[in-house]
């Protein structure tokens, strides 16, 4: 019996998913477990392994095609069987072969936008059909949604519309965006010839380049970091602190901890719990938090620490969830488990969102300053930076001693200068007598 292969939905947010490689093709014989296909969310990658045995009899996605979660991507069966009922309603009514192997992929088709411009095609008794994540990337982009074709269900725009209306260069002013995104009917006047002026070709550049797309992690890293810098209000408080408490302790964990079973505790490891605690008092609510809509604050009860990783695809920020609660061990262990996901591409989607305050490390790169990009909706985000000797006066007598420089920003939409100054004292306090701190 032939069986249907659907693209998985890889956490509640995700919409669609990318097919990066197909490793079977067209006629391939297919085992249990064979790879089919591997695929990437805009955070995280995967294998779709083979859940039934057979031969591939039919592809309906390339290499490089953003397929919607739950639809059909190919059909494994027997050779000469029916598989009618199984094939996409979209593909019954396309006159193109859909069943071309990923390798004879021709050129795409340039992108295509609808040539009404009312937006009146996805609207629904006055309302547009439109997801919310569509919605909010519309409205902060100014998109002209009235050339989006929805892909979504019952005709529903979603993200993906938008971006390849974005991807076009078919922007509107502010004003038209709300009118449009309000679902009212939108009259775009024809521009006049005249006004258009084309220059002259430019001389073709003899320098070599390379062009390559964004990739999908990219692009969300982008678009993050650009509304961060471009919406919030930001500020940098800068301090650092005597790390001979945590220089000491690694010190002896080394020597003594693996016979006690304690797995490799890093500064990284050391600093997370202490932020865990400090913010676990109560006293800076206001840095951990989100600022949804610029108008309301969300107050967490539990700490979720987000810890910047750097990966091969770009910067990925997973969660440890209520890090208050777990010893210097466990949070160890949790994340180094969360980077090495991310690492290797198996992240869960739903492990990188939901952190109510981050980190990120920079350290082991030598960095002695550097002022960290908050990651919206939070409200705050902590920066480690590299271990150093500094010289301070003991005894009337200048020592040196191990230093590590913090820089905490802000965002002062939401976070006054001195709960947040007074929240790196704290820090600073804590982490100069770590071994108090592990007491409570």
């Amino acid at each position: 019996m032939a069986t249907a292969v659907i693209m998985p939905r890889q956490g509640q947010s995700v919409e669609s998913c990318i097919i990066t490689e197909w490793k079977k093709k067209v006629g391939d014989k297919v085992s249990v477990g064979d790879v089919l296909f591997s695929y990437e969310t805009d955070k995280s990658a995967f294998d779709e392994a083979a859940t039934a045995e057979g031969t591939l009899l039919k592809v309906f996605a390339a290499e490089g095609d953003d397929v919607p979660c739950l639809e059909t991507v190919c059909i494994i069966g027997n050779e000469g069987e029916d598989i009618s009922s199984l094939i996409p309603k979209k593909e019954e009514n396309s006159a193109a072969p859909a069943d071309a192997p990923a390798e004879e992929k021709k050129e795409e088709a340039p992108v295509k936008v609808s040539e009404e411009a009312t937006g009146t095609a996805t609207a629904e008794g006055g309302r547009l059909k439109i997801s919310p994540r569509a919605r909010n990337l519309a409205a902060k982009t100014d998109a002209d949604i009235s050339k989006a074709v929805p892909t979504g269900p019952s005709g529903r725009i979603i993200e993906r519309d938008v971006q390849k209306v974005l991807d076009a260069g078919l922007t509107v002013s502010a004003e038209t965006s709300e009118k449009l995104l309000r679902g009212e009917k939108v009259i775009f006047a024809e521009p006049k010839a005249e006004e258009f002026h084309i220059p002259a070709a430019a001389p073709e550049a003899k320098t070599g380049y390379t062009d390559e797309k964004l990739s999908q992690i990219r692009k969300v890293i982008s678009k993050s970091m650009h509304a961060s810098l471009t919406e919030l209000a930001q500020l940098t408080l800068t301090t650092s602190f005597d790390a001979s408490a945590l220089v000491a302790l690694r010190a002896s964990l080394k020597t003594g901890g693996e016979a006690m079973g304690i797995g490799n505790i890093t500064y990284n490891d050391m600093i997370l719990f202490a932020v865990a605690k400090t913010l676990a008092t109560g006293k800076y609510k206001a840095l951990n938090a989100n600022l949804i809509g610029g108008d309301t604050m969300r107050y967490f009860d539990g700490v979720h620490l987000g810890i910047a990783v750097d990966t091969e695809r770009g910067l990925m920020v997973p969660t440890v969830f209520d890090a208050q609660k777990l010893t210097l061990s466990e949070l160890a262990k949790q994340a180094k488990t969360l980077a090495a996901d991310c690492q290797s591409g198996k992240a869960n989607p739903d492990v990188l969102k939901g952190a109510s305050f981050t980190i990120s490390n920079i350290g082991p790169t030598g960095i002695e300053s550097f002022t960290p990009v908050i990651n919206p909706p939070q409200t705050a985000i902590l920066g480690v930076c590299s271990l150093t000797k500094r010289i301070k006066e003991k005894d009337g007598a200048p020592v040196f001693y191990p230093c590590i420089p913090l820089s905490l920003t802000i965002d002062h939409r939401a976070v006054d200068g001195a709960p947040a100054a007074k929240f790196l004292s704290e820090l600073v306090r804590n982490l100069e007598n770590f071994n108090l701190l592990l007491t409570i």
